[in-house]
């Protein structure tokens, strides 16, 4: 008879038996395997027994129902292999031995590496969008300089104008 065995925290051990055609599992407890736990949706999967197979078909969960580590909307699940349900893990048992589940070594996800504290300091990156880049650096806009200087020129016409009506004023 197959059976799920819980493996999460606070509720490691607990069995299941698979003894009908169709098992809802769900935070509520209206499902045949009722779990009260907040990741899991309230009417979140069903387990089918379809003759020596254990089928498991997601029911729209919000977090995802897992075989393995991999998201199913419906697939055949085997005995030793791990069913996530949101963040409760459970295991398929026979009462015939399990075949040893192996996950395939080629298939390591490579996590790109975040920013250390010395590429902050130093202002470099040796990845991420622009390779060629050393950190900030600070622009050289001829356009900026030449409105600076314009600027600069204008103002100083300003304030020899204002002196020069200040004493025509200040004579008469």
């Amino acid at each position: 008879m197959a059976k799920l065995v819980l493996l999460s925290p606070g509720m490691t051990g607990r069995i299941h038996d698979l003894k009908v055609d169709k098992t809802t599992i769900g935070r509520v407890e209206d499902n045949t395997f009722p779990i009260a736990e907040p990741s899991v949706s309230s009417h979140h999967c069903e387990v089918l027994l379809r003759g020596s197979d254990v089928v498991v078909r997601d029911l729209n969960s919000t977090n995802g129902t897992y075989i393995n580590g991999e998201k199913v909307t419906e697939s055949v699940i085997k005995p030793g292999q791990v069913l996530r349900l949101g963040q409760i893990e459970m295991r398929l048992e026979t009462d015939a031995p399990a075949a040893p589940v192996r996950k395939p070594v080629d298939q390591t996800m490579v996590m790109q590496r975040g920013v250390s504290l010395n590429e902050l300091e130093q202002g470099t990156r040796t990845s991420g969008f622009d390779t060629t880049s050393k950190g900030f650096s600070k622009k050289d806009d001829k356009v900026n300089k030449i409105f600076w200087i314009l600027a600069g020129v204008f103002g100083l016409v300003i304030v020899v104008l204002l002196i020069y009506v200040f004493m025509i004023a200040g004579s008469k």
